[in-house]
C-alpha cells in the first residue's frame, strides 16, 4: 500500500515543500530515493528502532521511500518523522485521512523522542502559503514556528503524540504565541549601555554618526583603550528592528540552529564576534551542505572583528563584494543560493604589533617598518569601504576616578537622536527600494543629495589632494557628512560637517604610521 505525505526541505533562508511517497511492496529491503544525504539515508535504522520500540510493527519486505522533487538534494536528520509515519501509514498502524493536510517534520531518536530541528520559521511560513492547516514540529521549535499566523502548530516531543492524534484518540492543543507582545517586550533590553563608560565623548561621537547612517567604523587604539567595550555598546543606540527585520533576521538564525530553545523572534539587533581564527567559509557561509556565515547572521545588526589584521588575509577580502551588494551568493554545481548579508562592520585594531605607536605615555618598541608592515595587513580596498576611522586614546586615571557613572549620557538619548536622523534619512529614501540609511545611497544619488557650496568644494578638493584618497574614499566622506548634518537637522551640508567627516580618516592620513 502506498501513501502520501508532506515534509519540507531548507535551502538558503526559504523553504521548499518535499513531498514523501512511502510504498511496502513484496520484496526485501529498504530503499530511500530522491537525492538524500547520508543523514537521510541513515533514517532506516533511527526509524526501525522507533517504530519497535514503541510496540508498532515494521515491516518486514521491501519499503521505499521517494522524496520528490527527486532532483533535489536532501539533507540532514528531519525527515525521520514523516518517514515513519510514512511506515506506520502504508501498513495501516495509522490512519492516513490527515495525511494530506499537513507538514510533518522532526528528528527521531531510538526510543520515539522527537529531537529538535533547524529551520522551523521557514518551513512553516512556507507551509502556511501553501495553504496546509497544520504543522508538527519537535517540541523545542513549536514557538519559533507557532510566530505564523492561520496556521495550526503542534509541539511533539514524543512519536506516540502525533500517531494518538492521528488515530484520533488524542487531542492536541496548538501552540499560541503573541508574537507583537513578545517582540516588543524585550526590543530594549540590553545588557550594555553607554552610560558605563568613563570619557571617550569623542569615540561616542563617531559610533553615533555610525549608527544614525549605518556606517562601517574601524577603531584604531592601544591595548585596554576601550575598543571592544565601545564596540559592544552600539547596538543599544542602534533603531530597534521593525517586526519585517526581526522576521528576516530569525529565518536566518533559525536555519542556521543558532535560536536557543523555546525562543521566538529575535527581537534586537544581532551582535557577532567571530574570532581572527575563524575561516573564509564560516565567515561568509558555505560548505559542503551551505549554512549562512557571520555575515548573514550579523544581517540587520553589527559584525564586529575585534583585532582585524590577526584575520587572515583571504577571509577579510571575501568581504568585500557582501559589504557591496548587503547579500552573499554560494554557488555549486547544482544550486545557488543567496543569504542576506546587511550588517554593519565594525572593527577594531592596535595601531602597530606591540600596541603602542602613538601611545601618550609608553614607547613603542617595534622596529623601523614595522607599524605600516602591520597596517598593511589590511588591503586598501577594505579600508576604503570602513567609512569611519577613529583613533582610541586611553582614558586618563583622572577620568576613570573622577567621573560618575551617573553623569555619562545613557543610551537611551544617544539613541533618541540617531532615530530623528534615521527619520530624516527614512522621507528622503521613500522612494528608494532597499535604501534606508545614507550609508546604502548609490554613487548617482549621492550627487543629487550630497551637494557641497563652493567652500565645502574647495576644501574637500584640499583633503583628498593632500591625503591622496581614491573614489570610494571621496564617496564615504560625503556620505558621513550627510548624516552629520542630519543629526544636526540641516538640510544643507556645512563645512563644518564636513570637516568633521574628513577628520574620520586617520588612515588615509599621509605619513601615518611612517
Amino acid at each position: 500500500m502506498m501513501v502520501k505525505l508532506f515534509a519540507s526541505a531548507v535551502y538558503g533562508v526559504e523553504a521548499i515543500t518535499i513531498t514523501t511517497e512511502v510504498d511496502v511492496l513484496d520484496g526485501l529491503k529498504f530503499f530511500v530515493v530522491g537525492l538524500p544525504d547520508n543523514a537521510v539515508k541513515e533514517s532506516q535504522h533511527r526509524v526501525e528502532s522507533a517504530i519497535k520500540n514503541n510496540h508498532y510493527r515494521f515491516p518486514r519486505i521491501k519499503v521505499v521511500v521517494n522524496l520528490s522533487p527527486a532532483d533535489i538534494r536532501k539533507s540532514g536528520s528531519a525527515f525521520d518523522l514523516p518517514i515513519a509515519i510514512g511506515i506506520l501509514a502504508a501498513t495501516e498502524q495509522v490512519n492516513k485521512d490527515k495525511l494530506d493536510k499537513c507538514v510533518i517534520m522532526g528528528e527521531l531518536s531510538l526510543d520515539g523522542t522527537i529531537l529538535p530541528i533547524k529551520g522551523a520559521l521557514p518551513i512553516a511560513i512556507q507551509a502556511r502559503k501553501e495553504g496546509f492547516e497544520a504543522l508538527f514540529v519537535p517540541k523545542q521549535n513549536e514557538r519559533e514556528a507557532g510566530l505564523v499566523n492561520n496556521l495550526n502548530v503542534y509541539g511533539i516531543s514524543h512519536i506516540n503524540e502525533i500517531i494518538d492524534f492521528l488515530n484520533g484518540t488524542q487531542q492536541l492543543e496548538p501552540v499560541k504565541v503573541d508574537t507583537r507582545d513578545e517582540f516588543f517586550h524585550s526590543q530594549y533590553d540590553f545588557e550594555h549601555d553607554f552610560c558605563d563608560v568613563k570619557g571617550q565623548a569623542n569615540i561616542k561621537r563617531a559610533l553615533e554618526i555610525s549608527a544614525a547612517g549605518g556606517h562601517n567604523v574601524i577603531l584604531i587604539g592601544p591595548p585596554g583603550a576601550g575598543k571592544t567595550m565601545l564596540a559592544k555598546r552600539l547596538p543599544s543606540i542602534l533603531p530597534p528592528l521593525s517586526l519585517q527585520e526581526a522576521l528576516e533576521t530569525t529565518k536566518i538564525h533559525s536555519v542556521a540552529g543558532k535560536l536557543a530553545e523555546g525562543a521566538t523572534l529575535v527581537s534586537k539587533r544581532p551582535f557577532r564576534s567571530p574570532h581572527h581564527t575563524v575561516s573564509d567559509v564560516a565567515l561568509v557561509g558555505g560548505g559542503g551542505n551551505p549554512q549562512p556565515g557571520e555575515i548573514s547572521l550579523a544581517h540587520n545588526g553589527v559584525l564586529f572583528l575585534d583585532e582585524l589584521p590577526e584575520f587572515k588575509r583571504i577571509v577579510l577580502e571575501v568581504m568585500r563584494q557582501p559589504m557591496e551588494e548587503r547579500r552573499v551568493t554560494i554557488s555549486r554545481a547544482k544550486m545557488s543560493i543567496d543569504y542576506p548579508a546587511n550588517f554593519m562592520l565594525v572593527a577594531s585594531m592596535n595601531p602597530c604589533p606591540c600596541g603602542y605607536f602613538n601611545h601618550p605615555e609608553k614607547t613603542c618598541s617595534c622596529p623601523p617598518g614595522a607599524v605600516q608592515k602591520y597596517l598593511n595587513k589590511i588591503s586598501g580596498p577594505l579600508l576604503d569601504r570602513i567609512d569611519l576611522h577613529v583613533e582610541v586614546t586611553p582614558v586618563s586615571f583622572t577620568d576613570l576616578s573622577n567621573i560618575q557613572t551617573s553623569t555619562q549620557e545613557k543610551s537611551e538619548s544617544i539613541r533618541e537622536r540617531v532615530l530623528k536622523a534615521r527619520a530624516i534619512q527614512g522621507e528622503r529614501y521613500k522612494e528608494q527600494e532597499g535604501v534606508y540609511a545614507n550609508a546604502q545611497i548609490s554613487s548617482k544619488q549621492l550627487q543629487e543629495i550630497c551637494i557641497l557650496n563652493t567652500a565645502g568644494q574647495n576644501l574637500l578638493k584640499n583633503a583628498m589632494e593632500r591625503l591622496n584618497l581614491s573614489a570610494r574614499a571621496y564617496d564615504r566622506i560625503l556620505k558621513v557628512s550627510r548624516t552629520i548634518a542630519d543629526l544636526a537637522d540641516s538640510p544643507d551640508i556645512k563645512i563644518e560637517h564636513l570637516a568633521e567627516a574628513i577628520q574620520y580618516r586617520s588612515l588615509d592620513r599621509e605619513n601615518w604610521g611612517s
